[in-house]
């Protein structure tokens, strides 16, 4: 038997959407759409002025009564800017850390996600803007410490900055599996939101986890609330 969930990836762009505006509540609202188990959120402000303040990942875990575990991979002062995974599943052990960087500094969040008696680890990213450093950043990633050590289901996913034809997702790609490439109706682009013309944002997973079925919410508020669409996908845990 197998328990389906569902996944998604987004970057929320400091919830300033392509009208300007910043809304925390829109995005939780492109969200709560896709009804997904987990979430894993890119560029999230925690206690910066320049977005009042909030601490982005529990005020959009809060609207989804779900739980935030953030992981900054900018801090100035008492401002932070990272990656986030916001679920209402049980979970345990976290990992994070910064990745190799050359410009902005990067990282990663992974946290160990119960379904029902399944351990999955869940990997959310921000990659750089260098194609030398985004594969050494994801060689990071598949090395010792994160995937390298880790012989149960696992996800990687996030804004890559990457194209598939890019160094760093073929080094994904040798040893994970792309949600998209089992998607019947074709690949679908995630960037910019309004026209969007590139696959930046990718899950990848190990063999242990099917896929169901993976999409790209391309609604009039998905368009408007980031620059970015976010990316889902139905996964199948077998038991």
């Amino acid at each position: 038997m197998a328990e389906n969930i569902t996944l998604m990836t987004y970057n929320v762009h400091s919830c300033v959407g392509t009208d300007r505006k910043l809304d925390p509540g829109r995005i939780a609202q492109v969200i709560a759409q896709a009804k997904p188990d987990i979430v894993a959120l890119q560029e999230v402000d925690v206690g910066r002025s320049r977005t009042g303040g909030l601490d982005q990942a529990r005020a959009i875990a809060s609207l989804l009564r779900m739980q935030a575990h953030f992981h900054p991979a900018l801090t100035v002062a008492e401002e932070l800017y990272g990656d986030a995974i916001i679920t209402a599943l049980p979970t345990g052990a976290r990992k994070a850390g910064l990745l190799p960087s050359m410009g902005e500094p990067r990282g990663a969040i992974a946290l160990e996600i119960f379904v029902s008696d399944q351990k999955l680890l869940v990997i959310n990213t921000h990659l750089g803007l260098r194609g030398r450093e985004r594969i050494q950043q994801m060689n990071t990633l598949l090395g010792a410490g994160w995937i390298g050590d880790h012989d149960g289901p696992v996800i990687l996913c996030g804004d890559f900055n990457a194209i598939p034809a890019s160094a760093a997702y073929r080094a994904a790609a040798r040893r994970l599996r792309d949600v998209q490439q089992v998607n019947r109706t074709g690949f679908r682009p995630t960037f910019p939101s309004r026209f969007p013309v590139v696959r930046l944002d990718h899950i990848f997973v190990t063999e242990a986890i099917g896929v169901v079925d993976a999409y790209v919410p391309n609604d009039p508020l998905a368009r408007m609330a980031s620059d970015h669409l976010p990316l889902v996908s139905i996964l199948a845990l077998s038991r």
